[in-house]
């Protein structure tokens, strides 16, 4: 019927709707992109922590000891640390003495002390001594293996939140396809042919197809990162700008998040016979060969306050997890902890006070002192950041309660609490600690953000409702978080919940805007008034004015931000 009728054959073609089914085809396709790019993000964050675990071991076999590969290696194994290599699994010192970066683990930028019965953990540096240990825990019962199965558990079971566009389209969707049914019905009943009925219903599908709702969020986002990269943060999900504006509790790591993260001087009190000059002087010279990260404090407070000298301490020994000795100009010198000194000189009742009151200030007071006298104290210490107290101040007039979570010890993890004005403190705790303190506060029904830096706190960035990263801190951090402050000012974080609450403001008036302009458009498909060729115009018209409009009024909204 229709060879060479050209104007019946292009009649004809006014009833196919290509465009429609391209774009939503396109639009799924796209969410089907992002979702994979999530699960993908999750993936390199548990390889980026299994490229933590080493791959070798120096394991006692037949009397001797060889490498063997990790996965050689058995409970009750002894197997050798030397200065800085990693340890390769869980075990227990059995000869030897060091200091061991736990920072991998705990977070601590302070090394921990070991000694013969102390445990060690996969993962962690041997900073200075030589140490033998015997294997307690391997493969998938160390440590460093039960973070990568709690953050992949935390990833997989983390509940999805509802959006608001599958809530409307849920509603909206089931409610056109009625109303393009009766209106076929309705024709019908009103004596129009099937096809006259037909295209009017035909009208109300394409006119209604909510493809502005699949485009409004990823505009949000689009938009609201850059709203939020001026001001120093970067949102990666929908759900991260939704949820961050709900919030009830924000979680805080200490070491790297409240403080600096690295030790520093914070006090020098030299002995009655010496200046404080002279103690940094022969603290300078005696730590230039140390390795140790309370060393490198000194160091950089001697180049701070332009302590030059090209004497070098002769004989030097560093005595692992304690201190190190040398000479200098003839005289025997020392340093280190008090346990160190007490073996080489007197220590007054009044030194012994002071530093306690050191250590109770979150302090680490190191001795120093020639042949059998005491030069004096040096305290180093991870201090707080200018703008935390601020930062937290401000969360808690929100309503908002602020609590600190720390592998450090009770003492220093007090004093910090106290400068900073958190509501509640823990100390020594685990990263499947942080990760359960986490869940305990969403069990109870309130809305959690975790904001951490470290590998330890892996597991709760990805329990939590949100977890934010601060940039500086370690790459698996980083992955694992919803969100990334691209400084390490804790002040963001405030700015970070008014832009969340501005842009979701926003979204909510733009999903009122598409599902008015489409009902509007619904109407006048059901009494025939506009033709099926032209819904179709109408509606991919209508998806690009949402989206442009979203993005002129979140323009906007980043106006108001600034102010």
């Amino acid at each position: 019927q229709t060879a060479g009728n050209n104007k019946l054959v292009m009649s004809y073609m006014h009833e196919f709707y290509f465009e429609s089914a391209a774009m939503i085809l396109t639009l799924i396709t796209l969410g089907k992109t992002l979702e994979a790019y999530s699960k993908g993000k999750t993936t390199n964050a548990i390889k980026s922590l299994l490229q933590l675990a080493p791959k070798k071991a120096s394991v006692l076999r037949n009397g001797e000891y060889a490498e063997v590969s990790i996965e050689e290696v058995r409970v009750d194994d002894l197997f050798l640390v030397h200065p800085g290599e990693s340890i390769p699994v869980d075990g227990i010192v059995v000869e030897g003495n060091s200091a061991v970066n736990e920072a991998s683990l705990t977070g601590e930028s302070i090394p921990v002390d070991k000694e013969t019965g102390d445990l060690v953990s996969a993962a962690t540096i041997n900073q200075s001594g030589f140490i033998k240990c015997e294997a307690t825990r391997v493969g998938e019962d160390t440590t460093l293996s039960q973070i990568i199965h709690m953050v992949g558990d935390a990833a997989a079971t983390k509940a999805p939140i509802a959006k608001v566009a599958d809530k409307v389209s849920g509603v909206f969707v089931p409610v056109v396809m009625a109303v393009a049914v009766l209106t076929i019905i309705v024709w019908l009943a009103f004596g129009e042919t099937i096809g006259f009925a037909l295209a009017r219903g035909i009208s109300v599908l394409v006119i209604s197809c909510p493809c502005a709702l699949g485009l409004a969020t990823p505009v949000a986002i689009m938009v609201g990162n850059g709203v939020g990269a001026k001001n120093g943060i970067l949102f990666k999900t929908a759900v991260s700008l939704e949820e961050t504006g709900k919030i009830d509790v924000v979680v805080l790591d200490k070491t790297g998040t409240i403080t600096k993260g690295r030790p520093t001087v914070t006090d020098i009190l030299p002995g009655s016979a010496f200046s404080e000059s002279e103690l940094l002087t022969y603290a300078y010279i005696l730590e230039k060969k140390s390795e140790h990260p309370l060393a490198h404090a000194i160091l950089k407070k001697a180049e701070e306050e332009a302590i030059q000298t090209k004497e070098e301490a002769k004989n030097f020994t560093a005595v692992s997890g304690n201190g190190l000795t040398g000479e200098i100009g003839g005289d025997k010198f020392f340093g280190g902890n008090l346990k160190f000194a007490e073996g080489r000189t007197v220590i007054s009742e009044a030194v012994r006070k002071q530093a306690e009151s050191f250590a109770s200030e979150g302090k680490t007071p190191l001795f120093f002192g020639r042949n059998e006298e005491l030069i004096g104290i040096i305290a180093v210490a991870d201090i707080i950041k200018e703008d935390s107290p601020q930062a937290v101040r401000e969360l808690k007039n929100m309503g908002i309660k602020v609590v600190m979570l720390t592998g450090d010890n009770e003492r220093t993890a007090k004093a910090i609490a106290a400068k900073a004005g958190v509501d509640e403190y823990y100390s020594e705790v685990l990263p499947e600690d942080k990760a359960s303190f986490v869940e305990k506060e969403k069990n109870a029904g309130r809305k959690v953000i975790m904001i951490g830096d470290g590998i330890n706190d892996s597991p709760a960035l990805s329990a939590a409702d949100i977890g934010i990263a601060i940039s500086d801190g370690a790459e698996i951090a980083r992955e694992i978080a919803d969100v990334t402050m691209s400084g390490d000012d804790l002040s963001e974080i405030v700015t970070l919940k008014l832009i969340s609450n501005k842009l979701m403001k926003r979204i909510h008036k733009n999903y009122r805007n598409i599902v008015g302009f489409n009902t509007a458009l619904i109407i006048l498909g059901v009494t025939g008034i506009l033709q099926p060729t032209v819904s179709a115009l109408l509606h991919n018209t209508s998806t690009l004015y949402i989206s442009l409009k979203s993005m002129e009024n979140l323009l906007e909204e980043e106006t108001e931000v600034e102010e």
